[in-house]
């Protein structure tokens, strides 16, 4: 699989700077999907078009088993900094994740796929918008797995880019390795005065001090300190002039767990930390938006992407997943079929390194053969090679 990758190696950054150069942001992803489902058709697959809005769905094989391979097409609104010839054409957007190498090494690998003699079927998935969400709050691969892009699959995998880890490595491991993610929001209601005479209101401001120290002692306080937990403030809003208190302020924030039963916690214990507010004879209103479940990687499938890195990569160049409470929207595609996401070293020697969604990221394209051959050779392996 590695020579075979190799070979198309001149393709893949072909697609990838293409992408790169072209990007596109939430749902219209309609140049990135166009492409893809045409490179599709020409190796042999069978492509439905438009799956939860602009997903490409493609599948190729008969019987047995059914593999499932996701890759997100959609970019960032961010102005890129970098002066490279493939830079992005297209002002305040980039592909600041990865997303367009995500895209060019599942075509990469499927064209690989295509010429193989399958024991079973391999089903790609081709995402829009994995960064944001539409009017309704749901993500591409929500909007994706409601129209039944992952019916009747067995295994699902995903792979993504890491800009901190050498190029020739990847990370896998089992169990919780990302986020689940629900955003919350509240006004806190009091009553506004002149500022110099505080006395004749009930000071929002003092009512919202309250409201963050409890919030910052819900982790500490109240959770099993083993449960991976984060609740952070990202917004407070309130208020127009020096002098005058007013009658309410707003506060926003965001919560991350890797369990639901933590998420329902979480919920409650911030619903108890706003009943202060009513206490200290203030209102509010409180709303919680759940966004995303957490990451937890398949027990089984890490182990098989853990053994092909071995195989195809060599000794210790299968490192852990460093674990994070960042979001993805992957683990929509994990709720009927077990699955796992790794990640693939990109790090560009000699050079800063800029982090996802960082205006000057950049990958160092010598991985996307490799990247493009693990797929390859997990479907194989599930398929029963």
């Amino acid at each position: 699989m590695i020579k075979q990758a190799h070979a198309i190696s001149e393709e893949l950054i072909e697609w990838r700077r293409d992408f790169h150069q072209h990007p596109e942001t939430g749902f219209d992803v309609f140049r990135t999907a166009g492409i893809v489902a045409d490179e599709l058709e020409k190796m042999g697959y069978k492509v439905k078009r438009g799956v939860g809005k602009t997903g490409v769905v493609a599948e190729i094989g008969e019987g047995g088993k059914l593999v499932a391979i996701r890759a997100d097409m959609d970019a960032l609104p961010l102005q890129e900094l970098n002066e490279t010839e493939y830079k992005s054409t297209v002002e305040n957007k980039m592909h600041a994740c990865g997303h367009d190498s995500h895209t060019a090494m599942a075509l990469g690998a499927a064209k690989i796929l295509a010429k193989e003699k399958l024991n079973g079927r391999v089903r790609f998935l081709f995402q829009p918008c994995e960064e944001t969400a539409d009017e309704e709050g749901k993500s591409g691969a929500q909007r994706m797995y409601d129209e039944g892009a992952v019916e009747g699959v067995d295994y699902v995998i995903a792979q993504h880019v890491d800009p901190t880890s050498p190029v020739g490595t990847i990370a896998i491991n089992e169990g919780a390795s990302g986020g689940g993610v629900t955003s919350w929001g509240a006004t806190i209601k009091g009553k506004g005065g002149h500022g110099a005479y505080p006395h004749k209101s009930n000071d929002p401001f003092v009512l919202l001090a309250h409201v963050i120290m409890g919030i910052n002692s819900i982790i500490s306080r109240r959770l099993d300190p083993f449960e991976p937990t984060v609740i952070s403030i990202g917004a407070v809003n309130g208020g127009f002039t020096e002098n005058v208190i007013p009658d309410k302020v707003e506060i926003k924030g965001t919560m991350r767990f890797t369990s639901l039963e933590t998420e329902k916690q979480l919920r409650e214990e911030i619903t108890r930390v706003f009943e202060i507010v009513k206490t200290l004879g203030g209102d509010y209103e409180l709303k919680f938006l759940f966004g995303g479940l957490p990451l937890i990687n398949d027990k089984f499938v890490a182990e098989t992407i853990e053994k092909v890195g071995i195989d195809l990569l060599g000794e210790g160049k299968v490192q852990p997943l460093h674990k994070s409470l960042g979001a993805e929207d992957f683990p929509e595609f994990l709720k009927n079929a077990p699955g796992a996401m790794f990640t693939l070293g990109t790090m560009i020697e000699g050079r800063e390194v800029y982090e996802l969604h960082h205006p000057k990221f950049d990958l160092d394209e010598r991985a996307l053969p490799i990247g493009t051959a693990v797929l390859a050779e997990t479907a194989m392996r599930f398929l029963g090679k």
